[in-house]
């Protein structure tokens, strides 16, 4: 009896995790869905905003001044940020959890538990793989979500499908109770675990009870697979930023993203956002610096778009003790060049500055 339901329990397991996912695609009448239509990039997503760009505010010299309240074990890498921080006044509701790099773990006003770009350790396969055979650089774990808060997700949103915002193997951890949402074209990249996703064009909208999530544009690319002279899906699928709408509070998730304008579009569509999770890094390099700034945002970029976007509290991502350091001088360079360009700039943002695992609820 015990080996009947012993191997009742492991064909069960066997035919969950191959099930089919569903998927569904939201798109509509006021969506955008920006691919080409005709040419050698036919069928390829694009920027709405593509081409060379002029940027409002750039850092020339001395950019990355020490902190007071930067602690580091050497000089801008494995930090602390320590102070005491004015909390704006907000009564919104939401509780945001940073896990590290780009994943935030988020309550809303009502209760409803979701999360952004959760990449629980290294890149998933193969490139974990091909790091490892060039000794190549790990980052230490971020934090992660409890078996009680793994139980209880309502949404898993992704921005793309990059290897630091999309792993497949914690996803076979997470499971099939929440909803996932991503970009067009991406649900071909997830495991078959009866999975009910969606994929969602640019200002597309859907709902979770009384949460509204927009799907918004953001200027990136997107790329996962290259088999040269054989295969490649640059930009086969698109790239996202999110926006939560609940009690007529608003949260916006960036994305990966250069400076465009589409972030006054936003603004214009969606009016003053509450609170700001803004990327600043990944945006250095000595061999392409015009590429890396054209699909991330400086620090200056971030804070010229949260104040575009009139964000009542502007929160970074993307250095840290638990980033990749890609394109990046070390873990907290960027948050460095953040603090002097903030004070530089005289922005009226507000910032609020997290450790990876800290939460702050506004």
């Amino acid at each position: 009896m015990k080996l009947h339901t012993l191997c009742l329990l492991i064909t069960s397991s066997f035919l969950a995790a191959c099930s089919a996912n569903t998927v569904n695609v939201i798109a509509g009448q006021d969506s955008i869905t920006p691919i080409h239509k005709s040419g050698e990039r036919e069928g390829r997503y694009h920027n709405l905003y593509a081409g060379d760009k002029t940027y409002p505010v750039t850092c020339e010299a001395d950019c990355y001044p020490q902190h007071p309240n930067v602690i580091c074990e050497t000089t801008a890498e494995n930090c602390t940020f320590n102070a005491e921080q004015l909390k704006p006044r907000l009564n919104l509701g939401f509780n945001i959890r940073w896990l590290g790099h780009a994943g935030f773990m988020i309550q809303t006003p009502n209760g409803q538990h979701v999360v952004f770009d959760p990449v629980k350790e290294q890149f998933d396969s193969p490139v974990d793989l091909a790091f490892k055979l060039a000794s190549g650089f790990y980052r230490q774990p971020g934090d992660w979500l409890t078996q009680s808060e793994l139980k209880n997700l309502d949404a898993i949103m992704y921005s793309h499908i990059h290897y630091d915002h999309f792993n497949k193997s914690d996803i076979e951890e997470i499971g099939n109770q929440p909803r996932y949402l991503a970009p067009l074209g991406m649900a071909d990249n997830f495991p078959n675990a009866g999975l009910n996703i969606s994929e969602m064009a640019w200002y597309a909208k859907t709902k979770i009870d009384d949460l509204t999530i927009h799907a918004l544009p953001a200027h990136h690319f997107s790329s996962r697979v290259l088999v040269p002279f054989i295969y490649e899906d640059n930009d086969k699928d698109l790239w996202n930023g999110w926006l939560l709408e609940q009690n007529g509070s608003t949260l916006f998730f960036a994305g990966d993203t250069g400076y465009s304008k589409h972030f006054s579009d936003i603004q214009q569509k969606y009016g003053d956002i509450d609170v700001c999770l803004m990327p600043i890094a990944s945006y250095y390099s000595e061999d392409n610096p015009k590429w890396y700034r054209y699909v991330h945002t400086t620090p200056e970029d971030a804070l010229k778009a949260a104040h575009e976007l009139n964000c009542k509290v502007m929160i970074p991502w993307g250095y840290g003790n638990s980033s990749w350091k890609m394109g990046d001088r070390s873990s907290h360079s960027a948050l460095l060049r953040l603090l002097h360009m903030h004070e530089t700039m005289k922005s009226p943002v507000p910032l609020y500055i997290l450790n990876e695992g800290e939460s702050i609820k506004f």
